[in-house]
């Protein structure tokens, strides 16, 4: 069924724009929300329902964002809501221990395996930071491995060929991040172990740890080859250096155990956030008994933070994982992320329109390229104009991807058949536009 553009007015989101520039750096609280890379000007939402957004204007859009990741029972959900509700309505803070911190770290230790112990924290950067410190601290070495095109919060030694918003704005590096600090942390291509054999042949005994996402997903989703993560696993033990595995996207989404779970292999330390906290700001980091003993007050490497364990995001997160543990969850999203993969390529091969889709799960992303796509150098080949056409014209057909070729698209359990279809129709004629232009 044809979706045509629709009247969509843009002026309330014009006004709150101008507003916000005035008062807040480039208008946005996190660049990638800014649509620099797509064109045109953010729209302002003013809430969420199931799978959908509804903006200043009142405009109704399918969405796929998801707030990057967290929201994989969908926007609103009620049993998510009603817990928060409840637990506020005890405090929202208290800078002391509660049972709902302990009841949350049970369920994501009985996720992982490889996770003995867990501390909270308040964000994905804060836990890849922490994390890296525990590393040097038990390695008593200072340097980091960091695959080219994988992004871990925008934390000073990890800024070095990043992904996500770093890749889309093109900034080469970041002012502000001193060269000593860049200095320590060296880079392989993501997917080639004969890359990162070198490196760690060659520099191995100064390295504490070695970090990747297992499924990368900010140059874009790109999948870890066959025996690649085993192959790093292998070669961070041979030469003393610690595994991280960046969870914070991939935790709870590509399996209730995460990519370690599907792929069959286990860090030293995992890094988790998003999902685990329903929706509200939250991060994690784990491993193994010894590793994690030093984290004070057990041991000597200092890590505190005035809201972690904050009891909204522990209750929202616990409701979420209870919800996403029920039979049946993992398997409806993957017919549906199936299904939207499988006519996304469809619509495009029937336009003549050269595309590319890596999905693992409810995670995918199209690439405006002819693929494959497996690391940074070949995301970075995509067709960037081509996909903020694309990007348009599905905003105006009522679908919300994200606003960047270099992140990926979440399905989420609210996502119905009927929303799924209607996407697929309106990339159609957004591919024929495409052929047009």
């Amino acid at each position: 069924m044809a979706v045509s553009p629709r009247p969509r007015s843009v002026e309330s989101s014009r006004r709150l724009f101008e507003r916000a520039r005035k008062l807040i750096p480039g208008g946005v609280n996190s660049p990638v929300r800014a649509f620099k890379a797509v064109g045109g000007e953010p729209i302002f939402i003013l809430r969420g329902r199931g799978a959908h957004l509804f903006d200043a204007d009142g405009n109704d859009y399918i969405d796929y964002v998801g707030s990057w990741g967290p929201l994989i029972l969908g926007h609103a959900h009620g049993r998510v809501v009603k817990a928060i509700a409840e637990t506020a309505g005890s405090g929202v803070s208290f800078g002391a221990p509660t049972p709902i911190e302990i009841e949350l770290a049970s369920i994501v230790i009985e996720a992982f395996p490889s996770i003995a112990k867990v501390r909270m924290v308040n964000s994905g950067t804060e836990a890849t930071m922490s994390a890296l410190r525990l590393a040097r601290a038990a390695t008593g070495r200072d340097r980091t491995l960091k695959m080219e095109g994988c992004y871990h919060g925008h934390v000073d030694a990890l800024l070095v060929k990043a992904g996500s918003g770093v890749l889309t704005l093109g900034i080469p590096g970041c002012p502000g991040v001193p060269v000593s600090v860049a200095r320590d942390t060296l880079t392989a291509p993501y997917n080639d172990l004969d890359a990162l054999r070198k490196v760690l042949d060659q520099h191995g005994a100064g390295i504490a740890a070695v970090i990747l996402e297992p499924v990368a997903g900010n140059m874009g989703c790109v999948p870890p080859k066959e025996g690649y993560l085993a192959g790093a696993r292998d070669l961070a033990k041979r030469h003393g250096v610690l595994l991280i595995f960046d969870e914070v996207m991939t935790g709870f989404r590509v399996a209730f155990g995460g990519a370690q779970e599907r792929y069959g292999v286990a860090p030293d330390l995992t890094t988790l956030g998003k999902i685990i906290g329903g929706g509200l700001p939250v991060g994690a980091y784990g491993g193994r008994e010894d590793l994690m003993a030093r984290v004070a007050p057990e041991g000597d490497v200092y890590q505190a933070g005035t809201l972690s364990g904050n009891p909204l995001a522990m209750r929202a997160g616990i409701e979420t994982l209870k919800a996403m543990k029920e039979p049946g969850a993992y398997e409806r999203l993957e017919t549906l992320s199936a299904t939207l993969e499988a006519g996304l390529l469809e619509a495009a091969r029937s336009k003549g329109v050269t595309a590319t889709i890596n999905r693992v799960g409810s995670m995918m992303t199209l690439f405006f390229t002819e693929g494959p796509v497996i690391d940074y150098a070949s995301a970075a080949r995509s067709d960037t104009r081509r996909y903020a056409t694309f990007f348009q014209s599905m905003l105006e057909r009522g679908v919300y991807l994200p606003p960047a070729q270099f992140e990926a698209f979440f399905v989420s359990m609210a996502h119905s058949e009927s929303d799924v279809q209607t996407t697929i129709d309106a990339a159609r004629e957004s591919f024929a536009s495409l052929r047009s232009a």
